[in-house]
């Protein structure tokens, strides 16, 4: 029981009980002790880590890395994105250049977000030789996918941004895609952590658990 004296002619068998106890609760103290201090030695555990690649600049293009990103952030996630050649068009202060390219791409439904229901589900497959040939056809096409988008209550590219900002996702320009366009930075929003190569992004990538190419 160590140096602890209980009092004199206190009964044996009270006596040792009170001894018990006390070894008990001196043992469970200790157990702790040992315990944090294996714990504090042991590495942290650190959460899921993701890097994403964003190559392209247009509007549709645009969702699959926001809506990835803030996503896993949301989840608890480390997320980088790489924006690099026209995929650097998705950090401009101004997303107004954005546009839906749906020539060469066969896999785009066009359809109409106006009308009765029977004909918003029409897929019009417009043949690509009609799309080339026809002024503002890429415009129009646009128009029609932002209120399809607005219709179906989507976020807008400039809400899915804002929301990885605040999700603390890390989004790192490409700087020779900045000298190689011509651009300063003062064309980007301010929310970017930095500007780099790929030399410097490179060993990001090959720690993350999941890296994407967009």
């Amino acid at each position: 029981m160590g140096n602890m004296e209980l009092p004199a002619g206190l009964d044996p068998a009270l006596a040792q009980r009170i001894e018990e106890l006390i070894d008990k609760k001196v043992d469970e103290r200790v157990a702790a002790q040992v315990a944090a201090q294996i714990a504090a030695l042991l590495p942290k555990k650190k959460p899921p880590s993701m890097t994403i690649i964003a190559t392209k600049g247009t509007l549709d293009w645009a969702y699959p890395p926001f809506i990835l990103a803030s996503t896993a952030a949301s989840l608890g996630w480390d997320v980088t994105i790489f924006f690099t050649f026209y995929g650097l068009n998705l950090l401009r202060k101004d997303l107004s250049t954005l546009k839906v390219s749906p020539l060469g791409n066969p896999g785009m439904p066009m359809k109409m977000p106006f009308g009765p229901k029977w004909f918003r589900g029409i897929n019009w497959n417009i043949p690509n030789a009609v799309q080339a040939v026809i002024p503002g056809f890429e415009s129009l096409a646009t128009s029609l996918m932002k209120q399809t988008i607005k219709n179906n209550g989507v976020a807008d590219i400039a809400d899915l941004r804002q929301v990885c900002v605040e999700t603390d996702v890390k989004m790192v320009g490409c700087q020779m895609t900045v000298d190689l366009f011509g651009f300063t930075h003062d064309d980007f929003i301010p929310e970017i952590a930095e500007y780099c190569g790929a030399t410097s992004f490179l060993p990001t990538a090959q720690k993350a658990d999941v890296s994407l190419f967009i």
